[in-house]
């Protein structure tokens, strides 16, 4: 199975796993809709919607670009009545925006809590939700959150609660609408890494060192798509790790999604 012809959906996408996720689908001839929250560049961060809409087109994928804030129901169902309108429905919807602030109870601002679970939990319930009604006429339809598996040993709730429980909020949409929907054969699961991933929030968060001690972002965009390809009648529900989905599809050797030479680092949430 492949992706040409079928329209997919990826929030945050304009830089990082998000794009990744978007060039390795139109290099099957997807139609892929590229979001953000802002369409201009960033003062310090690379890419924009528009820009990584000419490197879909250049991959031989149909692009749309939208500016849009997950955490708004307006703005949510505005989105989705463009992508229907422009390209007849919807395939797959990728929540991949998310918000990130790794500081403890005391220093955690409401406002930045609202804003984590705004577009960490919320954004995936709003953008499932909206997208529910067109994903029910598609023949292969998938919601894949980018979120961890639920891990509850404390010390990943000692350090940075509000973030932690936000990411699990997004895993819990998953195994909820896994089960609400399996019998209409709407897919729903979740992709998380086993290494860092070399993204502008882990250098935000550890530099060039912690950088090296990454995985590019190709390998999560080439575990999404074999999710993405699989039959949604039989792959739903899972908390899924992006290296060991890809070795149960028969991939042994990811060295070619290594940094550098520098011994990797596992990400959060995986003991």
């Amino acid at each position: 199975m492949t992706l040409a012809g079928k329209t997919i959906l990826i929030t945050g996408s304009s830089r990082g796993i998000g794009r990744a996720i978007a060039l390795r689908c139109a290099a099957d001839g997807a139609q892929v809709v590229i979001t953000g929250k802002t369409s201009v560049p960033h003062p310090r961060l690379q890419g924009t919607i528009h820009t990584v809409a000419e490197e879909v087109e250049g991959q031989g994928g149909k692009a749309l670009a939208i500016q849009v804030d997950v955490r708004y129901e307006d703005q949510v169902q505005a989105m989705v009545d463009q992508v229907v309108a422009t390209f007849g429905g919807i395939d797959a919807l990728v929540n991949n925006a998310g918000a990130i602030s790794l500081t403890p109870t005391e220093q955690t601002t409401m406002k930045r809590f609202d804003l984590m679970h705004g577009v960490n939990a919320r954004g995936v319930f709003l953008c499932s939700q909206k997208c529910v009604p067109h994903l029910r006429k598609a023949l292969n339809p998938h919601i894949l959150n980018l979120s961890p598996p639920l891990n509850l040993n404390p010390k990943w709730l000692a350090m940075h609660c509000a973030y932690t429980l936000s990411k699990y909020g997004m895993t819990l949409c998953t195994i909820g609408m896994a089960a609400e929907f399996k019998e209409e054969g709407i897919a729903v699961n979740s992709l998380w890494p086993r290494t860092a991933i070399a993204t502008a929030a882990v250098e935000m968060l550890g530099g060039e060192m912690l950088m090296q001690a990454s995985r590019t972002p190709e390998i999560m965009a080439d575990a999404a798509y074999g999710i993405l390809c699989s039959p949604s009648r039989e792959l739903t529900g899972e908390a899924l790790i992006d290296e060991d989905f890809l070795r149960s599809r028969g991939m042994n050797d990811f060295e070619k999604y290594r940094m550098s030479d520098a011994e990797l680092l596992p990400d959060f949430f995986l003991d």
